[in-house]
Parts: C-alpha cells; sequence; structure tokens
C-alpha cells in the first residue's frame, strides 16, 4: 500500500470511527431522551367518593374542591369513566390486574381486614408491570386484597411476621393497612413487617358517631383513626421526596396510593371539621381535596412536577354513610343525577371521577367523553413504559394513551359491571344491559325486594336519551336485548375482552339470571 492510499485508509478509518461515535452519540441520547420521557407515576384512589363530589366531574358539586379543579385544569377529565365493581376489594384486584375482578375466585362481596391474599404472585399486576420498566414500585394507604397474618388457632399473632402482602404482587415495599379502615385489626404493616403491637380494644357504634363508626378491635399504639388520612399523605410525600434524586437520574417510580376516604369511618380534623356547611362527609372530602393539593405541591418543590404522570379516581360511589338525603337538603348529588350508589349496577356505584395530569404530555383543561375502566390504567402504564402486549395483564384493559394525547377514544367500545350481589351488566354505546332484576346492591329495590315486585329479571337502558336509567325498554328492543347477552357471553368465555389468545377464568363464572339464556345466532 503505497503512502497516499495509506493516508486515504486512515482518513476512511477516522471517519468511520468518527460516525461510530457520532452514532453512538445519537444512539445514546435517544434512549436518555426516552428515559426523560417515562414519567415517574402517582396512582391516587379515594375510598367511596362520587362522581358528583368534586366539581370537574359535577359543574353543580355544593363541596369545595379546588385543588382536584387546579388538577383538571391543568390535565385530562373523565366523564365517562368506570370501575369494574362498584365495590372495594374487586376494583382495587381490577385496577391492579388490568383483569375484571369476577374473572378471580371472589365471586361477590369483599374481603375483611383479616382475609388471605387474593391476588396469586404469579399474576401480572401494575407493580410487576412498572418494575419490569426498571421503576421503584411502591404501595401506601389501604390494601384491602387481603394478607397473611401468621395465626395461631384462627387467632393472629402480631408478634410474627405479615407474608404474600404487596410485595408478592411487584411492589417493592409496602406501607398500609389490611381492610378498610372501619374492619380491624387497626395496624400499620411496613412490607411485613408490623410497626406497632395492638395495645388496646377500640371501636365506635353507629348510635355513637352516624360518621365516625368503626368495628372494635385490637388497635396498634401507633394507629389513630383521626390522623390516618393526613399520615398516608405525608408518608407518601416523604417516599416521594425520598424518590426524587433517583427520579432525575432515570430511576423513575411508581406509587400506588390508595386511600382511606371518604370512606367511613367519616373523621375530618380541624381545620375541615365543619367547614363544609353541609356535613362531616362533605368536610372529610374537602381535606382529601386539601392534601391532593399539598402532594401535588411537593412534586412541583421537589422538581417532578413535569415528568410526573398523576391520576386521582375512585374505587366507587359514594356510599349511603354520606347521608344522600341530608345532603340533597343542601342541593348536592354525590352521584351528580346517575342512579344508585356504591354497591349498585346502576350508574352511581361505578361510574367515578378519573382525572390525570402529566404537564406537557397531556393537555390542559381538556374534558373527554371517552369510554374508560380503570382495568385501562394497567394497558395504559404498559404503553407509556414501551413494553410488549402480553397475553396475560390487563386482558380487559385497553391504554388511554391515545385519549391522553387529544384522541376520542382508546378502541373501548364496550363494558362490563359488576355489583357487590354479584350482578352484571354490560354496556355497548349508549345501551346497557343489567342482569338483574332490581339494583343488584343496596339502593332499592334491592334484588330479593324486586323479584318479590316480580319486575323483569333484566333492565335496558339507553343512557344517552336516559341516563337516570328510568325507563326500562327490555321488552321494547329485544334484538338489543339478544346482541349484548352474545357479546357479554363471549367476553366471559374468553377470559379477555381485548383481542388476543383465550385465557381461562379462575373459576366457572355464572351470570345469567333465572330463565334467561344467551340466545343463539349472530
Amino acid at each position: 500500500m503505497n503512502h497516499n492510499n495509506l493516508s486515504l485508509f486512515h482518513q476512511a478509518s477516522l471517519y468511520t470511527l468518527a460516525g461510530s461515535i457520532l452514532f453512538g452519540a445519537i444512539l445514546v441520547s435517544r434512549q436518555q431522551t426516552h428515559a426523560a420521557e417515562r414519567p415517574n407515576v402517582i396512582v391516587v384512589m379515594a375510598d367511596d367518593l362520587g362522581i358528583g363530589d368534586v366539581s370537574p366531574t359535577n359543574p353543580n358539586c355544593k363541596i369545595k374542591t379546588p385543588h382536584l379543579q387546579k388538577m383538571a385544569n391543568e390535565g385530562l377529565t373523565f366523564l365517562d369513566a368506570h370501575t369494574p365493581s362498584s365495590v372495594c376489594t374487586p376494583t382495587r384486584y381490577g385496577l391492579l390486574t388490568g383483569r375484571y375482578n369476577w374473572r378471580s375466585t371472589l365471586a361477590r362481596g369483599v374481603l375483611s381486614g383479616r382475609s388471605e391474599h387474593l391476588i396469586p404472585a404469579d399474576r401480572p399486576t401494575l407493580g410487576h408491570l412498572m418494575r419490569g420498566a426498571g421503576y421503584h414500585t411502591a404501595m401506601i394507604g389501604k390494601w384491602h386484597l387481603g394478607w397473611d397474618w401468621h395465626k395461631v388457632d384462627g387467632k393472629i399473632d402480631f408478634t410474627k411476621a405479615v407474608k404474600n402482602g404487596p410485595d408478592i404482587n411487584g411492589f417493592d415495599s409496602y406501607y398500609g393497612h389490611c381492610g378498610s379502615l372501619d374492619m380491624p385489626p387497626y395496624v400499620w404493616v411496613d412490607t411485613g413487617r408490623i410497626t406497632a403491637l395492638p395495645d388496646r380494644e377500640e371501636g365506635v357504634t353507629k348510635q355513637e358517631d352516624r360518621y365516625g363508626w368503626y368495628r372494635k378491635g385490637p388497635i396498634g399504639s401507633d394507629f389513630h383513626i383521626d390522623e390516618v388520612l393526613p399520615h398516608l399523605f405525608d408518608k407518601s410525600m416523604r417516599h416521594v421526596k425520598a424518590r426524587a434524586q433517583d427520579a432525575k437520574s432515570d430511576k423513575p417510580f411508581f406509587l400506588y396510593l390508595a386511600l382511606p376516604a371518604p370512606h367511613t369511618p367519616i373523621v375530618p380534623v380541624p381545620p375541615f371539621k365543619d367547614a363544609s356547611g353541609l356535613n362531616a362527609y362533605a368536610d372529610f372530602v374537602m381535606q382529601v381535596d386539601h392534601h391532593m393539593g399539598e402532594l401535588l405541591t411537593m412534586l412541583e418543590e421537589a422538581g417532578l412536577d413535569k415528568n410526573t404522570l398523576v391520576i386521582f379516581t375512585s374505587d366507587n360511589g359514594c356510599s349511603p354513610e354520606g347521608n344522600f338525603a341530608l345532603l340533597k337538603e343542601h342541593g348536592h348529588d354525590p352521584s351528580a343525577g346517575y342512579r344508585g350508589h356504591k354497591a349498585d349496577i346502576y350508574e352511581g356505584g361505578h361510574r367515578v371521577p378519573f382525572v390525570a395530569r402529566w404537564p406537557g404530555h397531556i393537555e390542559a383543561g381538556r374534558t373527554t367523553k371517552a369510554l374508560a375502566c380503570l382495568t385501562d390504567v394497567y394497558s395504559t402504564l404498559e404503553a407509556i413504559t414501551d413494553q410488549p402486549r402480553k397475553n396475560l395483564g390487563g386482558e380487559d384493559g385497553f391504554s388511554l394513551l391515545p385519549v391522553f394525547n387529544g384522541g376520542d377514544t382508546s378502541g373501548r367500545d364496550a363494558l362490563i359491571s359488576h355489583s357487590i350481589g354479584g350482578s352484571f351488566a354490560i354496556r355497548q354505546g349508549p345501551w346497557k344491559l343489567c342482569l338483574s332484576a332490581g339494583s343488584g346492591g343496596w339502593s332499592a329495590p334491592r334484588e330479593a325486594e324486586a323479584k318479590k315486585q316480580g319486575l323483569p329479571s333484566m333492565q335496558l337502558f339507553n343512557l344517552e336519551s336516559d341516563p337516570s336509567e328510568k325507563k326500562n325498554l327490555v321488552d321494547a328492543k329485544p334484538e338489543q336485548v339478544k346482541a349484548l347477552l352474545r357479546l357479554l357471553d363471549e367476553q366471559i368465555n374468553n377470559g379477555r375482552c381485548t383481542p388476543g389468545k383465550a385465557v381461562a377464568n379462575d373459576r366457572d363464572v355464572q351470570f345469567l339470571p333465572k330463565g334467561v339464556a344467551v340466545p343463539a345466532g349472530g
């Protein structure tokens, strides 16, 4: 090789090296950009908060919720968002797994504070999903999905560790209580460790306090009912601050914050006590709103505001414990005109607030009528973290990312709802078919009474023309009934409502009222 050729060879080598370095720099830059776009995620779930109890989803709301309104003004509010069930435990199952709760072994009702764990370790959850994307995962608050106390002859030994808590479901750490805040035992568990042994038995009857009652049981020396809500927000804010530096160094966090409020015991503290001018329930909602404001302000002060997706929602509609009659006297409706409340198959049972805020990614101040279910959170975070769709996990979830980005729909065109008593409803477009004679829950007529009255075994409503579900069209629209029954049968038996390979349910799911059959044909 002559000198000129050697020179050209060196130049070519240098160009190749320079090109490789440049390509590598671009690749690293793209990876860093992608990493920088992975948001921290906080999912806040209120407990028994109705769609009418916050101003973003009810312009006639008589409870002041300025901080949630500010969050809505800076984010996206869903006006047609639903829980998979109208009661606590099953909705939490649906949120975390992206799977309808009735596919699990829990056919109806809720767990207690002493129940064993419901979600197996090998069932994909939001915890597993986000950990798989490189996130630190934490759960703080009300679990209500069971964990395994150490029991001797049926009695809990509080000196022993708790097994099979949120840690087996993908959470690196957790801090919370097992059931609702009116369910004993009342002790804090910190990733398997009980923080303080019970030193007393405590409880308040409904006769003693219409709003602040809770069942009698053992209570830890560091557990104080009135302080639980502010304590959990404080723990959450301290957790986020501790993760802030890592979050700015491509180690994002996922926090599932499950509030115990405004569920019973309804225990607002000053300055919120008596602040609403309505009742203790409205005071408690105001306190929830205040703490949400503190959380959002803390994110801004910690420099995490622009790269954190915050979702605020509820596990079901308002409970009768909120005192609907008294609130109505003040012109306030926790169900915002929809029929029913917590536990029911009607809209007031499962249509809930859902607000998402992600500055720079979600256009501020939008509302959407896109149909959404809390099972969609799984698929949404799967899409945001750029993870491939798998056969298990999110079987009943559609990604809301297209809606976050300005679209009108996630692709979801049907919704299956479930009541505390195990009744089903299926909706497609404006049509909703309830496979129950009554509410399926607690509002009148309850199921037994509805059957005594000889009411039809199914109810068909057009939510577009009849959002309050007053006119049963089951006899007038037989073809619509048949189509919805066939769709429900298909989605139940496929083990999923999303495209993909059919999978098994965890039990034999019975959904038809007596005397009703799935019609043949298409």
